[in-house]
């Protein structure tokens, strides 16, 4: 019986540790050969001896077990860096299939108190990242469809955040950089979809080295598998990633401990319309004003419910 992603070839960013590994080492084991992306080169361990970058440890972890993996060490932020993880991807494997973009940084602060740095870096690493792999990886299936006349194999898995659904306070730049990959996803969905493309947006809750200081007061069970493991998560890159999952398009969903919720698309809660040939203000005041007055106190277009989501 064959896997559900035999024969195919995947990119996870940021795969050297927590999410994005677990995420490669799924792939990997339902078939896909893999390209392990992680900016970082190889380091020293706790002995002081000489250990390889986190990409090239797990793609000997998928060695090991069997399959076909790459190690990656470039920047995904970089235009260029993220052309040469596309290519290499065609070059080792003979095409791209998957494209899973992880990769990020958290530089958390109150709005009022954010240094340009701190916001340019994270959108740099999570939103463009995504977009330069996103964008060569889309010239890549558009030109063999075209070649073929026919739509090709395409799955990206994008990786938002609760942060995005919900708003957080200390996370300005994060929560914009996570927003905006929704956009990004969504309109990639529309665009690539002719060529047999589909793309799709996670918003994933884990503990990972980026998020161990958000996570530091949940305390991991005794016996089983931590609710928040990345390994809860990695199933759902796997599905979406997979044949079984073509008709899943520019969806959005939060994933944790064993719990998949798929988020409802926006929709006009209200509509006012101008008895002359534009509003005034006295108008809009005389319609918004009521219409808010008997909102709950503190309630915005952020979705804070989601946060309470858990396994039932």
């Amino acid at each position: 019986m064959s896997l559900p992603l035999e024969g195919l070839a995947a990119v996870v960013t940021g795969a050297g540790r927590g999410l994005g590994r677990a995420e490669a080492l799924e792939l990997a084991r339902l078939g896909a050969a893999v390209v392990v992306n992680d900016y970082g080169q190889p380091g020293r361990d706790g002995s002081g001896e000489a250990s390889a970058a986190p990409a090239e440890q797990v793609a000997d972890e998928i060695r090991a077990a069997g399959g076909k993996a790459l190690a990656h060490t470039g920047d995904v932020a970089d235009f260029s860096q993220a052309r040469e993880l596309v290519e290499s991807a065609v070059a080792e494997f003979g095409k791209l299939d998957i494209l899973v973009n992880n990769a990020g940084i958290l530089r958390d602060r109150m709005v009022f108190s954010m240094a340009e740095d701190e916001w340019d870096s994270v959108i740099r690493v999570h939103l463009k990242g995504h977009f330069n792999t996103t964008r060569f990886a889309a010239a890549h299936w558009r030109e063999r469809s075209k070649a073929a006349g026919t739509p090709v194999y395409g799955r990206i898995v994008n990786t938002s955040s609760e942060a995005f659904l919900a708003g957080s306070a200390g996370q300005p730049n994060y929560a914009a950089a996570k927003g905006g990959i929704v956009g990004l996803t969504t309109s990639t969905a529309l665009a690539l979809a002719k060529y047999g493309v589909t793309a799709n947006a996670i918003c994933p809750r884990a503990r990972t080295r980026m998020t161990e200081d958000v996570f530091a007061g949940l305390q991991q069970p005794g016996e089983g598998l931590d609710p928040l493991a990345p390994e809860h998560v990695a199933p759902l890159v796997g599905y979406l990633a997979s044949p079984a999952a073509g008709r899943v398009n520019g969806q959005l969903l939060v994933v944790h401990g064993g719990m998949v919720a798929v988020v409802e698309r926006p929709r006009v809660q209200a509509r006012f319309d101008s008895k002359q040939d534009t509003f005034t203000h006295d108008e809009l005041d005389a319609l918004l004003t009521p219409h808010y007055a008997g909102r709950p106190e503190g309630e915005t277009f952020g979705a804070v419910e989601v946060l309470g989501l858990k396994r039932g």
